[in-house]
């Protein structure tokens, strides 16, 4: 079996063969999950400057200023870090899971006091 070397890729044995980069883990989730968890932060942040902006707008004086736009970027800020939350603790979890499968079941230790099974 060929070992990579420390020197250059021209001067490995192995060219053509990828090489595994040192720091990335293996079980990072896919591009896929992190690309769903930015945008499901994205949305809810936007969602959450909408509902904040209308409820600064109902609770202001009608003279509008500065409250709905202060009450649309805490509810921005809310909204998106609760689902930001939510999906690094999702992401975890996945990559978790596909960590390691689960070891085999031990077997059972033969009981002396049972006859030895015949063939």
């Amino acid at each position: 079996m060929d070992r990579p070397t420390d020197g250059p890729p021209e001067q490995d044995g192995n060219v053509g063969v990828p090489q595994r980069v040192p720091d990335a883990p293996p079980t990072l989730p896919s591009r896929t999950a992190f690309l769903v968890a930015f945008l499901s932060i994205l949305l809810a942040g936007i969602f959450g400057g909408i509902i904040g902006y209308g409820l600064g707008d109902i609770s202001s004086d009608g003279d509008g200023g500065l409250q709905p736009l202060l009450w649309a970027v805490t509810g921005a800020l809310v909204a998106g870090g609760g689902v930001g939350i939510v999906a690094i603790l999702v992401l975890r979890a996945q990559a978790e899971w596909r960590q390691t499968p689960p070891p085999p079941a031990p077997e059972a230790p033969e009981d002396p006091t049972q006859p030895p099974a015949s063939a």
